[in-house]
């Protein structure tokens, strides 16, 4: 009897995984390679693509190499990654570094877009509003500080598509990048003329867009010299990560939530008729007819991370003896530390925010500061604030009549029980918990499948899926956190114009540099 099996990759802001899986969703074999997001000036977020690129073919030929699987028995494969980051090409080569989705650079741009534009107009025609994840104003700073490399574009992808077209050879966007940049309409499905015509963009450099599971291309030759596939192993067009997230949790009726803690945060909310929201984003569900109001954050696991890299040395070096991640080590130093973390509050906005405040100038506060409060205050205001954010777009939903039924919390996060909890008490209701959630790649994976009829329905993806457990909020610390929210919401209404004055402070400061040069 021959054996069927699905690939999925997953191109993540600090590093892609390659996963293999049978069609229950066992992990045969599974390879992460860590890659780099560089941020050379503020509000900067950039990776390489080629690097993207040079783990992917190291992952698949390390899943080939660990589980022995005949690359002919893998029947599929899907890609998914960050969205909209932006890869311009000449020749099917990448002119410079992409340009992230939370690169936060072009504020300028954006307020020059919004009174070129009616904004209503535009709200109505792509579903969003235009901000510092749209692509719009990231093009018109390119041809403003890069016009050379503005005029040698000749297409226009994102991070899976790229993944694709070295796969392939064929160059093809997925209907969510599509949808996420900005510039394409969202009941018409198609380009909105206007918009690229503005922004000096020729149809022709945007490739042909498909659904998430339909089959765009085929693995080259040449990419199965390097990777050891088989040469014309069938790819889908693949999705954005945070859908392939919101499939393997099983989003699919109305009022299912997934939380994702990952570098950045989403929220991920199904619905079955289209609602738009300009403090929010909207993404087409992998499901036909199906969409997800989907709320990201610019940073909250990437906070964590850089916290615990730059302050936490000890207790890492410490918990590598113990054989445990310095996160491990610093959850248990934290939970017993009361709600606010003894009056901390910190606004997680290291790389301006995203919904729903859209404001790129915002930025990370911390606010309370005593000589009592140490590193481990620090570091469960960071899981607090990150909780708040969180928060802040369920009362969104649910000023808009959007009732949360069934809450997920999923992805390298999650992991932490501790943040789980946190979530729970913050939020108020039950918290279905996912500690070891098989994440994106294998959400592509199974895409793949349905692309390939490995599978008859999407329900078919409950195979994958397994509940850990169900965290049940604690009453007194859900009132004491909901002081805490009001606080944090206040905060930012204080300093929202302090912050457009630091911008302002940093610009003069460039020019000084610039003047003396």
């Amino acid at each position: 009897m021959s054996r069927a099996f699905l690939l999925g990759i997953d191109v993540g802001t600090t590093s892609t995984k390659v996963s293999l899986c049978d069609l229950d969703g066992k992990v045969i074999a599974e390879v992460s390679e860590e890659q780099h997001l560089e941020s050379r000036h503020s509000g900067w977020s950039e990776e390489d693509p080629n690097q993207w690129w040079e783990n992917a073919v190291r992952g698949i030929q390390r899943n080939l190499a660990v589980s022995k699987v005949d690359p002919s028995e893998i029947k599929g494969i899907g890609v998914t990654g960050m969205v909209p980051a932006m890869v311009l090409l000449n020749q099917g080569v990448p002119l410079r570094p992409s340009i992230q989705q939370n690169d936060a650079r072009a504020w300028k741009e954006i307020e020059w877009m919004k009174t070129e534009l009616d904004e209503r107009w535009v709200f109505e025609r792509t579903g969003g509003s235009i901000n510092q994840q749209t692509l719009g104003p990231k093009l018109k700073w390119l041809e403003k500080h890069e016009p050379n490399t503005f005029s040698r574009i000749q297409a226009i992808v994102g991070s899976y598509d790229y993944v694709n077209y070295r796969l392939s050879g064929t160059l093809s966007l997925e209907a969510n990048w599509a949808l996420e940049s900005g510039l394409y309409d969202i009941a018409k499905r198609d380009w909105i003329d206007e918009l690229l015509k503005l922004l000096n963009i020729e149809r022709e450099q945007l490739p042909q867009v498909y659904q998430p599971h339909e089959i765009v291309s085929y693995v080259s030759r040449h990419a199965s010299q390097l990777t050891g596939l088989c040469e014309g192993t069938p790819i889908v067009a693949g999705c954005a990560d945070h859908v392939a997230s919101a499939v393997m949790a099983d989003i699919r009726e109305e009022g299912d939530v997934l939380i994702k803690l990952g570098s950045a945060g989403d929220i991920l909310f199904c619905v079955d008729t289209l609602d738009t929201d300009p403090r929010l984003f909207i993404d087409y569900h992998t499901i036909p007819g199906k969409y997800l109001i989907n709320g990201c954050m610019a940073t909250s696991g990437s906070i964590v991370t850089w916290f615990v890299n730059e302050f936490c040395g000890s207790e890492a070096e410490e918990a590598k003896r113990r054989q445990e991640s310095a996160f491990e080590a610093m959850d248990k130093r934290v939970e017993d530390l009361p709600p606010g973390s003894t009056d901390l509050i910190l606004l997680p906005y290291f790389l301006g925010e995203k919904t729903p405040l859209m404001d790129p100038l915002a930025r990370g506060v911390l606010f309370g500061l005593s000589l009592h409060h140490r590193k481990e205050h620090v570091y469960k205001a960071i899981l607090e604030a990150v909780s708040y954010g969180f928060q802040h777009h369920i009362e969104t939903l649910s000023e808009k009549g959007h009732k949360a039924k069934k809450i997920v919390v999923r992805n390298g996060g999650a992991r932490s029980r501790l943040w789980a909890r946190i979530a729970a008490d913050i939020i108020g209701q039950d918290i279905y918990y996912i500690s070891k959630h098989q994440g994106s790649a294998l959400g592509a994976a199974f895409v793949a499948g349905m692309g390939v009829n490995c599978f008859s329905q999407w329900s078919d993806v409950q195979r994958f899926i397994h509940i850990d457990a169900v965290i049940s909020p604690d009453p007194q610390r859900h009132v004491q956190y909901a002081k805490c929210f009001d606080l944090y919401k206040a905060l930012y209404l204080d300093l929202k114009n302090r912050f457009v004055q630091l911008e302002s402070l940093r610009n003069s400061q460039v020019s000084q540099k610039l003047s003396f040069s």
